[in-house]
C-alpha cells in the first residue's frame, strides 16, 4: 500500500511498508527518487531505527541479556500506520510490539511525516519513549538520488568550506583510519573509486546542506540542520547516490556492546521526545 501527496510543483508516493519514500516527482514527471531496481540495491530511501549502521557481531547487551539487531535496526522492515494526511502531508507511526521488544527491549512510537511546499520535501522524525527507563537509539534518513546519466557527470558541493576527513570501515564497522577528501571550491566531483571501501563516513561536519549538480547545474539540495554526522554511499556501477544525514553510526572496531556507551547515540529520559527533520529541495 502506498500513500500519495502532492501540490502544484511536486508529487511524492510513501510505501506504508518502512514508511519509505519511493517516488519524488516534478509536475513535469521528472523522477529524483532511485528506483530501487535490487540489480544494484532494491530499497529506495529507508528509514535507519533504532540503530544506524552496524552493531560490533550484530548484537548488543542489556541488562545482563544479549539481544541482536541487524543491520540499520528493523523500522524499515516493518509495517508504519498512516494516521493523519492531507493533499501535501502524511504522517505515520510505527509503535513498539512483543516482536520489537524480543530484539529491542525498549518502548517506543516512532512518527514520519511528510510535507510537501512549494519545491520542497520535509521529512520529519518525531521518536517517543514510552517506558519507564531510559532509552537508546539512532535514527538516520537513507535517500537514494536518481543520476539517470553518467555518474562521473555529477558532483557534490558542501555549503561551507570542509576539511573532509571520513572513517574507514572494517567490517562494516567504523575503524580508527581515516582519509581525506580534496575538495575544490567546495566541490567533490563523483567517481565510483570513492566509494571502494563502501561509504564514507562524516562523524561532524561544517555545512548542513549539500548540493548535487550535474555538468555545474545544481539538480537538487538536501537540507539537514541539526543532524551530526552524515554518510554517503552508492554502489559499483549503480545510477545513484545516497546522501545519508544521521544521529548515530555503525559500532567502532572497540565497541564493548554497550548501547549506552555507542559512539554518536541518542538517550530518551522515560516519556522523553526527540524531534529532527531534513529536507530535499528540488533546484
Amino acid at each position: 500500500m502506498t500513500t500519495t501527496i502532492k501540490n502544484v510543483t511536486l508529487s511524492a508516493e510513501i510505501k506504508h511498508f518502512g514508511a519509505e519514500l519511493i517516488s519524488l516527482k516534478t509536475n513535469q514527471n521528472k523522477e529524483y527518487i532511485w528506483e530501487g531496481n535490487p540489480k544494484f540495491w532494491g530499497k529506495h530511501a529507508p528509514i535507519l531505527f533504532p540503530i544506524v549502521g552496524t552493531l560490533k557481531n550484530n548484537s548488543f547487551q542489556y541488562e545482563g541479556t544479549d539481544y541482536s539487531l541487524f543491520r540499520h535496526g528493523f523500522a524499515r522492515d516493518m509495517a508504519f500506520e498512516l494516521i493523519h494526511s492531507t493533499e501535501n502531508s502524511a504522517t505515520f507511526t510505527l509503535q513498539s510490539s512483543a516482536d520489537t521488544l524480543k530484539v529491542y527491549p525498549f518502548e517506543f512510537e516512532l512518527q514520519i511525516s511528510y510535507t510537501l511546499e512549494e519545491n520542497n520535501l520535509t521529512i520529519a522524525y518525531h521518536v517517543r519513549n514510552k517506558g519507564k527507563s531510559k532509552m537508546p537509539f539512532a535514527i538516520g534518513a537513507h535517500p537514494a538520488f536518481a543520476l539517470p546519466n553518467e555518474f562521473e557527470n555529477y558532483a557534490i558541493a558542501f555549503e561551507k568550506e570542509e576539511d573532509l576527513e571520513y572513517y574507514i570501515l572494517e567490517n562494516d564497522l567504523v575503524s580508527n583510519k581515516t582519509e581525506r577528501l580534496k575538495v575544490d571550491d567546495k566541490k567533490i566531483p563523483l567517481t565510483y573509486d570513492l566509494f571502494k571501501n563502501d561509504a564514507l563516513i562524516f562523524k561532524t561536519l561544517h555545512s548542513k546542506s549539500l548540493t548535487i549538480s550535474e555538468n555545474e547545474n545544481p539538480v537538487l539540495k538536501v537540507h539537514f540542520e541539526g543532524f551530526p554526522s552524515l554518510g554517503i554511499w552508492t554502489k559499483m556501477n549503480a545510477p545513484f547516490i545516497c546522501i545519508e544525514p544521521w544521529f548515530g553510526y555503525s559500532d567502532t572496531t572497540e565497541s564493548t556492546g554497550d548501547l549506552f556507551e555507542k559512539e554518536g547515540i541518542q538517550i530518551l529520559e522515560s516519556n522523553g521526545e526527540f524531534q529532527s527533520k531534513y529536507s530535499i529541495e528540488l533546484l
